[in-house]
């Protein structure tokens, strides 16, 4: 019989039983928690309320913030839970004293966490959460452990804010468009460029947002600029006579979303038919979202080195690029809209790749078949089958050429930058501790 249903259902205990009963809770293995063997989705519970705390909020207007944001809800889960009852290291809470013996409840720590860090970041929000808090502690009921796991919770959302306080995300950054061939210039419906100063942001897992920074792209009068050109012109046209297959036409707006959305949403659908507990479903969602979101900082570290032009401009411009073989086209249009970054890397693919790392990682192994819908997919075709998480990468990197927005040879080097960072934060990063797994 559970803690909350001892309190809640004698009426027949006395007080001293009562009390009894907490004192009991707190020696019982901490392991244990009110809600049993359903712990696990309180995470995937908090990742959708923080995805409609952004969209309230925002209108998830600004990709990179969200995931900023989604890291710290998450890995400050991760340490509520590794506080109460260590399994694996902790990112930023450093309790003073363990408190693997205070008997704190994990899954009430994780709640409060999340909540916490939600509430200090959107305080016109307050209600909403508070409400979605107490929904989610409604069986917790009352006692000692209940109480700790509270405690707990709030001090780990204080760890993560202050760990982040000054990262850099608030700065700003004046930026000019370039005017020399290969230079960024502004794409067609804007006249910014988006977050220039998310490129020294501090990251999450890595050293330095130039860590990982990827090598530059061909020169303009390359054969492997004229190759990736070509490719570009002829398959990510808006025209209708673009040389593109039907199923690229589907799979270039399926995966238009953006990337921490929509993998988020695979980590939540796979999840159905993967179980986890709560210590091994916190820590998935921690290295999921520390993942996506360094993947952006590398990303714009590298896309604001290289200031490299959109095909848009380079299609419509090529005739000043100085080599013959390459056909301006004045009035060519990517199928979808560009969004107003620089080219080099494709970040939608490195997001991609890091998150396929995280996710192979988390559930045993790279060959987990999935069938996930997206929101920006055509209505003829709005969902997609994948074998594995690295075909699913893949696939995510190939639609952003398809659909006229990247240059083949950026999305390798996304590719390659995700995998650099997946791969370094599983090795290093929230490492079992005391022989657990």
């Amino acid at each position: 019989m559970s803690l909350s249903s001892q309190i809640n259902a004698p009426r027949l205990l006395t007080a001293v039983a009562l009390a009894a009963l907490a004192t009991a809770s707190q020696a019982a293995n901490t392991s244990k928690t009110w809600c049993a063997d359903r712990c696990d989705q309180i995470v995937i519970d908090w990742n959708q309320q923080t995805h409609q705390v952004i969209k309230a909020a925002t209108g998830y207007q600004d990709p990179m913030a969200a995931s900023r944001i989604l890291a710290m809800v998450h890995l400050a889960m991760h340490d509520a839970v590794n506080a109460a009852q260590p399994r694996y290291r902790t990112y930023a809470y450093q309790p003073k004293v363990s408190t693997s013996k205070s008997g704190a409840d994990a899954a009430v720590a994780a709640a409060v966490a999340a909540h916490d860090v939600l509430a200090s970041m959107f305080p016109k929000q307050q209600e909403m959460l508070r409400a979605t808090l107490d929904a989610t502690l409604h069986d917790a009921g009352m006692g000692a452990s209940i109480a700790e796991g509270k405690k707990l919770g709030a001090e780990a959302a204080a760890a993560m804010i202050a760990r982040r306080a000054d990262d850099g995300s608030q700065a700003d950054e004046a930026y000019k468009p370039g005017k020399r061939p290969g230079e960024y210039q502004f794409v067609p419906g804007f006249d910014f460029v988006a977050a220039p100063h998310w490129r020294a942001v501090k990251p999450f897992t890595m050293r330095a947002p130039e860590q990982f920074r990827v090598a530059p792209p061909p020169a303009l009068t390359s054969t492997a600029y004229v190759v990736d050109f070509n490719e570009v012109k002829a398959t990510g046209s808006k025209a209708a006579n673009a040389r593109r297959s039907a199923d690229q036409t589907q799979y270039a707006a399926y995966w238009y979303e953006f990337s921490d959305s929509g993998w988020n949403r695979i980590a939540r659908t796979v999840a159905r038919d993967k179980p986890q507990d709560l210590w091994q479903r916190a820590r998935t969602f921690a290295l999921l979202n520390a993942v996506m979101a360094d993947a952006y900082i590398a990303g714009w570290d590298s896309k604001m080195h290289y200031n490299f032009w959109r095909p848009v401009t380079a299609i419509q411009q090529a005739d000043t690029d100085n080599n013959p073989a390459t056909t301006a086209a004045a009035h060519w249009e990517p199928m979808l809209t560009t969004p107003p970054v620089q080219d080099h890397p494709s970040t939608h693919s490195a997001l991609g790749a890091a998150a396929a790392v995280a996710l192979a990682h988390a559930f045993g192994g790279d060959r987990v078949a999935f069938t996930m819908a997206s929101p920006s997919a055509l209505p003829e075709a709005p969902e997609r089958s994948f074998k594995s998480f690295r075909a699913a990468a893949k696939e995510n990197a190939d639609s952003r050429v398809r659909a006229g927005l990247h240059f083949r040879f950026a999305t390798t080097a996304g590719l390659q930058l995700g995998e650099q960072i997946g791969h370094q934060a599983v090795r290093d990063m929230l490492a079992p501790v005391g022989g657990a797994q």
